[in-house]
């Protein structure tokens, strides 16, 4: 396993971080403790998860996740400790006021909930699920240091959030002095470049951890034509993903072919791009199955030339920062 340090930090994690979204709707307890034990076994030892995580098809079991790996932690031998774990608040949890979004009362009663799910005394990574606009960076900031002070947290990140939010999160938290953000959770992968415009050079100038989600685009990236072929349902067939393939077939062929000519199989191929980009600290992978994982390590030890970068650049168009992206 490679190893780097989480953006500006001095936090070691893993080249690779397990999603866990997985957990409870697709991948049953039992299993979901044998990937995690896998992970370690091969070295990853960031682990990502939601308070939101584990709902089923009507919305219910919300945090079910977080109880899945709570109980793995339970069994002790070590592996609370071998894990920087990572979970988020924002989204609701209930239909009462205050049980979502990112004012202080809903940060503290979020960070306790998830505290007990997950049976830890701590949170090494706690990230904001997506963008408050409705509560100050000030009462953000307040709510955050306590939880530090506490030690209930160590660090905070963000997911899902514009360029513009990111210099506005920073230069708040330098203005009372505290670290601030520490990582952006974004999508991004080589159907969706659009985080390069903005995103990606604010990372880079504040010194944040990338870590990009759905890095297979839904299974999209991961050989759906080949899959299609052979009689099997692309994964979100019939919903977004599905629509994202249709949009993108001749192009998905020729990314297939193309990963069919350089011998690696089309889900390594598209980690193995991440993997190259300058700013990535860790592609989230969510595997489904023990295999599923065991075929995602694979993607570190791909080294991509110059010539197949270019081509897929030709396939899947970057974008340059902006403004020049767009003007001179």
């Amino acid at each position: 396993m490679e190893f780097t340090h989480l953006g500006r930090t001095g936090l070691t994690v893993s080249r690779l971080c397990l999603g866990t979204m997985n957990f409870g709707p697709h991948t049953e307890e039992s299993d979901a403790h044998l990937i995690m034990d896998s992970a370690h076994e091969q070295g990853i030892n960031f682990f990502d998860t939601s308070n939101s995580y584990g709902r089923d098809a009507e919305g219910n079991q919300k945090g079910r996740t977080e109880e899945i790996i709570g109980r793995w932690f339970a069994k002790g031998d070590g592996r609370r400790e071998r894990t920087v774990l990572a979970t988020k608040a924002y989204a609701p949890m209930g239909e009462w006021p205050n049980e979502g979004r990112l004012s202080a009362l809903a940060i503290r009663r979020a960070v306790e909930a998830s505290l007990r799910r997950l049976g830890t005394d701590h949170i090494d990574l706690y990230q904001m699920h997506h963008i408050d606009r409705d509560t100050p960076w000030e009462e953000i900031w307040q709510a955050m240091e306590v939880l530090v002070a506490q030690g209930k947290i160590i660090y905070v990140g963000s997911s899902n959030f514009a360029g513009w939010h990111l210099a506005q999160a920073q230069e708040a938290a330098r203005s009372r002095h505290f670290l601030g953000l520490v990582s952006e959770q974004s999508l991004y992968n080589l159907l969706d470049r659009t985080i390069e415009l903005e995103v990606i050079p604010a990372v880079e100038y504040y010194g944040l951890g990338l870590l990009p989600w759905s890095p297979l685009r839904s299974g999209v990236l991961s050989g759906a034509l080949r899959k299609e072929r052979e009689g099997g349902l692309v994964r979100g067939a019939m919903t977004h993903a599905g629509e994202i393939l249709e949009a993108n077939r001749p192009r998905i062929q020729a990314y297939e072919d193309l990963a069919a000519e350089v011998g690696e199989h089309p889900a390594d191929l598209a980690l193995a791009w991440l993997l190259s980009r300058p700013a990535v600290t860790a592609p989230i992978v969510g595997p489904r199955t023990a295999a599923h994982l065991d075929a995602a390590v694979h993607a570190l030890d791909i080294k991509l030339d110059d010539e197949v970068l270019a081509r897929l650049d030709i396939l899947f168009p970057g974008r340059k920062p902006a403004p020049e992206d767009y003007a001179w």
